[in-house]
């Protein structure tokens, strides 16, 4: 039982620890981004290329003294942060980074995502009512009708897919993307899941619930010192985990295609058997004993064949040697090695006789040469850090996205986001949900387990 329960423990400090090492570095990447798209240096003291700046930003908050408004209500104006930051930390404990690599794989997955996100909305509302300020009540109550309309969207939008997967797991939503992602069938409904998740996380050009220029910083004007950071990592978790969301439900999450991999491999063990043949005429051109070229080529071919397992391991993470290929390729070696030197011993033997022997090993070892990289990496190692990196690749050229469009977009009226989603997001979406299950049906395409009796 309490081993049991250390390992919860333990598995829950692996995944919220890294999580917040990485809101820490996208807050110094948002930063440099956009200080090169403005033509600014952006952070480039603490530390290696400013990469420590958001450890000296959170050491400087967590000094300061903490202070509340004496009219506030004391206990829900400290409570509104923590209950935004402990609802995104959530959303990690269902997100697949490799298959089977999870703290808890649920088969409401994407119900449970939801409801999270959807819960953080309570953490603002109380956070810039408790305040009793009129900026940040202003804030909270743009927030929260924004973050409903747009959650009707995002969910909208999710329910699309779940008519293709016919499911709400999300390693099984992954996995049903093995032949194409979602992305592709799906392209108009993947670019408004996407403005609906930059709404949803108040990103700009959606961040009217902080507008400094309307309401000084909206939900958050009155909070200071630890809690402000509290709503900071809250924002950047919810940035992070969305992106995943997204890379999960559109772009194929962890999964990727080897056969470039297979292709890289294969030039590679080509250049490398030219390459042995190229030193070996210039050893003979250079050296006139035949047994040294010899012994240099038995070398070479057994060390290339060791490069060989271990190309073969990097990418398939299977160890193939000793195998039934050192074998055979030792039989054939020690069997052409005998005939050479029984040769060279009576004289016989020229340049010629050389090249022609080294030129029937190498095509016996072509036709005992068995070893391929297979089509499903099998390691669970391997498979696990090589899915858990693709994911992280996709996840950040979608957060660098994020950036992007609060670098090139100007914030909008809280009339016309309203209006948008309403009037044009809205419509869209629903003649969407009415067209994608017309199409399945008509195509006898929908998931067995939504089959119509």
């Amino acid at each position: 039982m309490i081993f049991s329960s250390f390992i919860s423990i333990l598995e829950v400090v692996l995944v919220v620890v890294p999580g917040l090492l990485v809101v820490a570095f996208v807050t110094v990447a948002e930063r440099k981004t956009m200080a090169s798209m403005q033509r600014r240096l952006g952070p480039n003291l603490i530390g290696y290329y400013g990469l420590l700046q958001a450890f000296a930003d959170a050491l400087k908050l967590l000094l300061k003294e903490y202070v509340s408004p004496t009219q506030s209500n004391f206990i829900l104006f400290f409570l509104g942060p923590v209950i935004t930051l402990i609802f995104s930390l959530l959303s990690f404990g269902v997100i697949p980074y490799s298959s089977g690599l999870t703290i808890l794989d649920l088969d409401l997955g994407i119900l449970y995502l939801l409801a999270v996100s959807s819960l953080a909305t309570y953490g603002i509302l109380l956070a810039g009512w408790s305040a009793n300020s009129k900026y940040a009540f202003l804030g909270s109550l743009r927030s929260t009708a924004q973050l409903i309309s747009y959650e009707l969207i995002l969910s909208s939008a999710v329910l699309l897919v779940i008519f293709l997967t016919g499911s709400l797991n999300l390693t099984f939503n992954i996995e049903f993307q093995k032949v194409v992602w979602l992305l592709f069938p799906l392209a108009p409904i993947f670019i408004v899941f996407f403005i609906a998740c930059i709404a949803e996380t108040n990103r700009a050009p959606f961040d009217l619930a902080e507008a400094e220029s309307e309401l000084v910083s909206g939900f958050m004007t009155e909070h200071a010192a630890v809690i402000f950071v509290f709503f900071f990592l809250a924002e950047y978790t919810s940035i992070v985990v969305i992106c995943i969301l997204t890379c999960i439900l559109f772009l194929g999450g962890y999964l990727i295609d080897i056969t470039p991999l297979i292709y890289i491999y294969s030039t590679i063990k080509s250049i490398f058997e030219i390459f042995s043949v190229l030193m070996l005429y210039l050893m003979l051109s250079v050296f006139n004993s035949l047994e040294l070229v010899f012994d240099w080529f038995i070398s070479t071919l057994y060390f290339f064949t060791n490069i060989n397992h271990i190309l073969v391991y990097l990418v398939s993470g299977e160890w193939y040697g000793p195998n039934i290929y050192d074998t055979e390729l030792y039989k054939l070696v020690t069997s052409k090695k005998l005939e050479f030197f029984a040769l060279l011993n009576e004289n016989h033997i020229t340049k010629n006789d050389l090249l022609l022997t080294i030129n029937s090993v190498m095509n016996n070892k072509s036709e005992i040469d068995t070893i391929n990289i297979p089509n499903v990496v099998s390691n669970n190692v391997i498979s696990g850090l090589l899915s858990s990196v693709i994911l992280g690749i996709k996840a950040s050229i979608m957060i660098f996205v994020f950036i992007w469009a609060r670098a090139s977009l100007p914030r909008i009226r809280f009339d016309q986001l309203m209006s948008f989603c309403w009037t044009v997001l809205l419509p869209i979406v629903v003649a969407f949900i009415i067209l994608v299950p017309c199409i399945l049906y008509g195509f006898d395409l929908l998931p067995n387990n939504m089959q119509i009796l």
